[in-house]
């Protein structure tokens, strides 16, 4: 689902659509969608602080972070191939963590 939805994202960029919100998001730029992408960070924080709407918060975030990362020319792709050369490997600046440590 998580590609699909980044694939729908990318068509709003490149075809923008009137009435979505996506598409709006684009029209006003990186510093909004940088600004929506914290707010909806801050709501997660929260909801998990009190355990309540964690799910709908974090599907909000996911979101706003595929629309942040279009707008910058960030593709999933991306950070999947960053995620696979880190996993296993350990650096004197980044040391090894336990999943479980995320």
């Amino acid at each position: 689902m998580i590609h699909e939805l980044e694939q729908l994202i990318q068509s709003r960029k490149n075809e923008p659509k009137e009435g979505s919100y996506t598409t709006y998001l684009f029209e006003q730029g990186v510093e909004k969608i940088a600004k929506k992408f914290g707010e909806e960070s801050f709501e997660v924080v929260i909801a998990a602080m009190t355990d309540e709407d964690l799910v709908e918060e974090s599907a909000d975030l996911l979101y706003h972070l595929l629309v942040l990362l279009a707008a910058k020319g960030v593709r999933l792709e991306d950070l999947e191939a960053l995620l696979a050369k880190r996993h296993g490997t350990t650096t004197p600046a980044k040391p090894r963590r336990d999943v479980t440590e995320w």
